[in-house]
């Protein structure tokens, strides 16, 4: 008998969630089933043209990563070198029946650039930027049986970008549904103007969109619950009368005992806002959101619920190295772990809005944000940027950025701009007045800045305005000390900082002479080496510039700087800089664009986290009777002491500001050992022996096991190794791959800044022994298997397997 309750009890909770479904708010991927064409053809809006021979493809898309890499492409190097241009997206859909007679948007996160949409022959309209998000109705638009979208993408002038931007709808795509009284497009506004660790005074602020005229009347319910799925508070007001098509209504509850989000436990709550009108589910939202206070001081820095806390943090393009552009989860997610690993605990979206999903990342993992919005204003840095479009879009794309983003914990502030040259006339004043309104009207929970350049406060016309909220500076790490006195008062940020040149496993000698490349910004750049490398000894940096440590040193000293972004977290496709074609991408990253870290990483490591660090290097293969400078970053240790072949070579321990340990050893082959010790007792040892010959390829998979969901990935290392398992610190073999099963090779890579080998191929040279492969899961569960093989090596298999989501 009580099994048979159940099952009605079971059978009435699924009838009950279906009608409210059905009543409700429907959100869903339109991200399957598009046809692409890689050209311009006008006839291409209507609904009746044929595109049978278009490319079958799942979106997100770009197409400009397939391509091949040219000096001739109009993007040129500081674009990335690869192709740009027009092209088409279509795709033919039956609205579900559950979408009928409802409101249909579709929302587009990010299309890059230029967009025009049409559905069904009527033009929706267009969006210049390629890094905002932006949705349509299509209501009046649909008719039974087939309907199709069409999207023409527009980035064919050229130069247009400072770096790779990318080219298509390579953010998702989505297709909601409502009823008629609904929540407004991010129509939720969640803050907390009352926290402590014992209650927390939440404030919710909910747009509701009605027909026009309408005075219907409204209840309105929010409900919070915490990480773990409980109820925790909830508010209800009831009778609102909806007078205008758009109404805001405020309500404010109380959590109790809240659990705080903060980088080292990112604790997430979730209201759940329902309307109900005339006593019916009319829509249900769900807005994810955290509990946190924190303060910017001018004297003491930054602190995170009370706690100080410098902010460490990284400067982040959008591309995902040998997946480009293409928004992918998984691919985020990576980056951010090789980052957290590090100790890094901040973000700065440089220069433009990132994906929302990089954002929800951050949110999950206990990343601060600083979240930009424009690279330039007014005042062009390319021909072709987005200073063209700065007159009629600046005012919605601001407001939608903040709009979108503001209900995220990791974000602490705002960026109106980066390095824009109003700050050097009169007119940067008006201008940043307009913006920090536009923000301050929007968020007042948030400080506002812009990443300056200009020290001379008199001739910095941004600052002049006198609305930003804090002072944010690039580079000029020598003004930190004299901060307070030049600036009294102001609360101090380092927003980007070091612009230092390496590439990984290339060094050169001797590492204590510290090169800067270009030497200034007019001097033709004749030094480097045939290679078209850097080196690793973080002895290299841009003029405007410095190294790691040299910045670090600095930044870590005063506690009135808030914390600092260093340039970059990851190399970045585009920007060169200092070598010429066929360089085409960026030195400056603490990792390289396959994800491997520099030995800077481990500097930053030893120093931004209390886990014990020794890392020891160059390589050791040299010609014999060289001199070595071997270096060591350690940390939790009173000293290093390095061997040679079992004979002890000296201890070193850090004096002053040091940051690390060297020693100068004439080159024999065997290996050489390090050890650090603490009060005498080991704390960690690390060796490195000479690599003979090349003998076999070794696959590392970043995870064995990934989701059937068509989008998931694991990241393959692939290591050319001698007999005895060392790495070959110059080998560049050309690996051969062949996957069986049910997957992709979704893009390959070595990390090198000068390779101009494509990412779409089932092949690549390694780099100083090391390559990637990236493996992609389609939709079916099974098993994959990677193989390796290249001459004169043994050849290598990995299996990885692929799990239906449940």
């Amino acid at each position: 008998m009580m099994l048979k309750k159940n099952l009605v009890l079971l059978l009435l909770m699924m009838i009950v969630g279906f009608n409210a479904s059905s009543q409700s708010r429907i959100h869903e991927s339109f991200n399957p089933g598009w046809r692409f064409f890689p050209g311009d053809d006008a006839a291409a809006k209507s609904p009746d043209f044929n595109d049978s021979s278009w490319r079958k493809l799942n979106l997100p898309h770009d197409w400009s990563i397939e391509g091949k890499f040219d000096i001739k492409n109009p993007a040129k190097p500081e674009g990335g070198g690869l192709p740009t241009g027009i092209a088409w997206y279509r795709k033919s859909f039956v609205l579900p029946k559950t979408f009928q007679k409802k409101k249909v948007h579709i929302e587009f996160d990010g299309v890059y650039k230029n967009s025009e949409v049409w559905i069904n022959g009527h033009w929706l309209g267009k969006r210049p930027y390629g890094y905002i998000a932006f949705r349509y109705e299509l209501t009046k638009y649909l008719k039974p049986g087939k309907n199709v979208i069409a999207v023409r993408v527009d980035n064919s002038a050229q130069p247009d970008s400072r770096w790779y931007s990318g080219s298509g709808i390579y953010r998702n795509v989505w297709l909601t549904a409502t009823q008629n009284i609904a929540i407004d497009h991010w129509g939720t506004t969640v803050s907390t103007p009352k926290v402590s660790k014992t209650a927390a005074e939440l404030s919710f602020k909910t747009r509701i969109r009605s027909p026009k005229n309408g005075k219907e009347q409204v209840d309105l319910l929010s409900k919070v619950y915490d990480g773990k799925g409980n109820l925790v508070a909830e508010v209800r007001t009831n009778d609102v009368l909806l007078k205008d098509t758009l109404t805001e209504i405020a309500q404010l509850v109380t959590v109790k005992n809240p659990q705080l989000w903060s980088v080292k436990q990112p604790d997430l709550y979730k209201v759940v806002t329902q309307v109900f009108a005339n006593k019916r589910l009319s829509d249900d939202y769900e807005t994810t959101f955290g509990i946190r206070y924190f303060n910017f001081d001018a004297q003491k820095g930054f602190s995170l619920n009370g706690e100080y806390l410098k902010i460490l943090g990284v400067c982040m393009h959008h591309d995902l190295g040998a997946l480009g552009a293409a928004t992918n989860l998984r691919a985020m997610e990576r980056q951010l772990e090789i980052l957290k690993e590090m100790g890094c605990n901040a973000i700065r979206t440089a220069h433009n809005p990132p994906a929302a999903e990089f954002l929800d990342l951050c949110d999950k993992m206990g990343f601060l944000v600083m979240d930009e919005a424009f690279d330039m204003w007014k005042k062009k840095k390319n021909a072709k940027d987005y200073h063209l479009n700065w007159e009629e879009w600046h005012v919605a794309d601001l407001q939608d950025m903040v709009k979108r983003d503001r209900n995220h914990p990791s974000i602490i502030l705002w960026s109106i701009g980066n390095e824009i040259r109003e700050q050097f006339d009169s007119s940067g004043v008006a201008m940043t007045k307009e913006l920090v309104k536009l923000v301050k009207d929007l968020d007042t929970t948030r400080l506002v800045l812009s990443a300056l350049t200009e020290t001379d406060p008199k001739k910095n016309f941004i600052y002049q305005a006198g609305v930003l909220d804090m002072y944010g500076l690039n580079y000029n790490h020598k003004q930190y000390k004299d901060f307070p006195k030049n600036y009294p008062g102001q609360k101090f940020l380092a927003t980007e900082t070091t612009s230092s040149l390496d590439t990984r496993g290339f060094y050169e000698m001797p590492s204590d002479s510290i090169r800067r490349w270009p030497k200034d910004g007019k001097t033709k750049f004749t030094e480097g080496n045939a290679e078209f490398a850097a080196s690793s000894y973080d002895n290299v940096s841009a003029y405007w510039g410095s190294t790691h440590e040299e910045t670090w040193k600095e930044a870590k000293k005063y506690d009135h700087v808030s914390g600092l972004f260093v340039w970059t977290g990851f190399d970045y496709l585009g920007e060169p800089l200092p070598y010429p074609w066929p360089a085409r991408s960026s030195y400056f990253g603490i990792v390289d664009l396959a994800g491997f870290p520099k030995d800077a990483y481990y500097m930053y490591q030893s120093e931004w986290t209390n886990k014990p660090v020794l890392h020891v290097f160059p390589h050791w293969n040299w010609t014999p009777g060289k001199t070595v400078d071997v270096w060591a970053y350690y940390n939790n240790a009173d000293e290093v002491e390095l061997f040679l072949n079992g004979k002890s070579l000296g201890k070193r321990s850090k004096q002053g500001e040091d940051l690390h340990v060297v020693w100068k050893v004439k080159y024999e082959p065997g290996t050489i050992k390090a050890i650090s010790r603490k009060d005498g007792k080991t704390v960690l040892e690390k060796e490195i022996s000479t690599a003979g010959k090349a003998a076999k390829i070794e696959l590392l998979a970043d995870r064995n096991e990934i989701a059937a969901d068509g989008k998931d990935l694991s990241f393959v290392t692939v290591r050319i190794l001698d007999a005895q398992g060392n790495v070959l610190p110059d080998a560049d073999h050309l690996v051969q791959f062949k996957l069986e099963g049910e997957g992709t090779i979704a893009g390959v890579d070595n990390g090198f800044q000068a390779s101009l080998e494509p990412f779409k191929a089932d092949y690549r040279k390694a780099y100083r022994g090391l390559c990637l492969a990236i493996i992609q899961a389609k939709n079916k569960a099974g098993t994959l298997k990677l193989t390796a093989t290249a001459a004169g090596l043994q050849s290598s298999a990995i299996s990885i397997s692929v799990k239906a989501i449940k």
